[in-house]
């Protein structure tokens, strides 16, 4: 069954690539005080990299100004390509940390796991962005299709604060 409002966060771990090497964040540790977090189906696909890493690059600071003290973003790839794509983007610069949920195990136990076998997307996450406080999911904006990225988009989550 999905996370919905009102949910915690299961616990678990995800990977964060570091000065050496990959390290293991608790979902704990990322859900505590007020944060957004976002999915992807996977780093450097073209809506992902395209339209919704930008629109939280763009948003980041006004996130900040509204209380949101960090925002994450959750992707199915390994912490290498993960950290890769954070300094592709500028999400590194903005100040948004790209966690690597790279077994998919996370994304599992939300609720929020998809295979597209025709695309060759396997073990993939929906797209999805949701804010958080003190490990409880206070708002969710999930999109019906891994390529929109309408609801699940910064400005979109930015008006939910």
């Amino acid at each position: 069954m999905a996370i919905t409002t009102g949910d915690k966060l299961p616990a678990g771990e995800l990977i964060k690539l570091g000065g050496n090497g990959p390290e293991k964040i608790a979902v704990s540790a990322i859900g505590a005080g007020h944060v957004a977090i976002f999915a992807v189906p996977g780093a450097f696909t073209p809506t992902c990299s395209q339209a919704h890493m930008p629109s939280f690059v763009r948003t980041a600071d006004a996130f900040r100004a509204k209380g949101v003290s960090r925002i994450y973003c959750i992707t199915v790839n390994d912490p290498f390509v993960a950290d890769a794509w954070a300094k592709a983007t500028g999400a590194d610069k903005a100040g948004i940390e790209v966690l690597a949920d790279a077994d998919g195990s996370f994304t599992k136990a939300i609720g929020m796991d998809f295979d597209a076998a025709a695309a060759g997307l396997l073990g993939r996450s929906k797209r999805y962005a949701m804010l958080v406080k003190d490990g409880v999911v206070e708002v969710l904006h999930l999109e019906e299709s891994p390529g929109a990225c309408e609801i699940s988009g910064g400005e979109s989550l930015l008006e939910a604060v």
